[in-house]
């Protein structure tokens, strides 16, 4: 039976989960391919939406994504976080490949999010972090070394506090410096709490700011920039309606397996399906304030450490003289 990601009423910029809502019957979706390989625990889905229909089954635009899944970056092992942002520079350097990018193309990397609010300042932490040659190519290119690009940076805030639009800036920026291609790094929401810091998504089809907690905001797309934008997300915020109710359904499910009364514990509430019993949990929490952007106590340390995993990654996949196997050696 087909299903489409709206009628779950459930947020999520991640790709891997709308997938995993839209294939809850089991069935393959058609004009979706994916692909999942697990290696040092580190899981890496490659999903491909090939067609309209797939894109308005999964609620996704036509693309590729890429989701890197490491639920043991919570333990802030350095060693693991060095072969994650080697697996990023390594799966980005095969988006650079498809979008056409070459060695010396100009990139423009795009922080998105507001300094001030920890779970949203991904994208300045990570501007903070890369390696901006650009200033060098323009002041004394005959000084600069093989196997670099020109790279600039910004961080442009967000509307709440320029009063301008991100894109709008970026725009801007874009028509000016002319960069072949933008990145944009910002913070996303995500379904599962399990995947709150723990999540890295690449896709090509760009980014819109603020659309993982609701805001139809004005994005950054090769349609609106006039050249390929490449987005990468780390979701840092999960509703609490959205825990509610994953929290409820394993009661349900910890309650089948010690009574055989379950059915009549829970009544009607118990075999709600899950958009049906998220969307009563909305419409109880919503009116009174309470269905909130959650984030794990330990967010700072968590940003830190994310925005460090990406910058590497980046600064090793956009320089050919940056070791892609020891990316460690150039993270600030």
């Amino acid at each position: 039976m087909d299903q489409e990601l709206a009628m779950y009423n459930i947020r999520t910029d991640l790709a891997v989960e709308a997938q995993e809502l839209a294939r809850s019957s089991g069935e393959q979706i058609p004009g979706v391919w994916s692909q999942e390989e697990t290696n040092n625990g580190i899981t890496v889905t490659r999903m491909h939406i090939q067609t309209d229909d797939g894109a308005r089954k999964i609620g996704k635009m036509i693309g590729h994504y890429v989701t890197l899944d490491v639920p043991e970056l919570r333990k802030g092992d350095t060693e693991l976080q060095d072969q994650v942002a080697t697996v990023v520079a390594k799966e980005f350097e095969a988006f650079l490949q498809r979008v056409g990018i070459s060695a010396s193309s100009s990139v423009l990397i795009v922080g998105l999010g507001n300094w001030s609010v920890t779970p949203d300042a991904l994208g300045p932490l990570v501007v903070d972090n890369v390696m901006v040659t650009r200033q060098f190519f323009e002041l004394m290119p005959d000084q600069v070394s093989p196997g670099y690009r020109p790279v600039s940076a910004v961080a442009p805030g967000v509307l709440g506090t320029t009063g301008i639009e991100s894109s709008d800036i970026v725009q801007g920026i874009v028509d000016r410096s002319k960069p072949d291609l933008v990145i944009a790094i910002d913070a996303l929401a995500a379904r599962s709490l399990e995947r709150v810091n723990t999540t890295i998504q690449i896709a090509d089809t760009g980014i819109h700011p603020g659309s993982g907690i609701g805001n139809k905001r004005k994005g950054l797309t090769e349609q609106i920039l006039g050249v390929p934008c490449i987005a990468i997300g780390v979701p840092t915020v999960v509703y609490a309606s959205t825990i509610v109710n994953n929290t409820m359904e394993l009661v349900f499910e910890h309650m089948k397996q010690h009574t055989a009364k379950s059915e009549s514990l829970f009544g009607v509430f118990g075999t709600m399906q899950e958009n049906e019993r998220l969307q009563l949990v909305k419409e109880v929490l919503q009116p009174i304030g309470h269905d909130l952007l959650v984030t794990p106590k330990e967010v700072d340390k968590f940003m830190e450490d994310i925005a460090n995993i990406i910058a590497s990654g980046l600064n090793a996949a956009l320089h050919e003289a940056v070791d892609t196997d020891n990316v460690a050696a150039y993270t600030h």
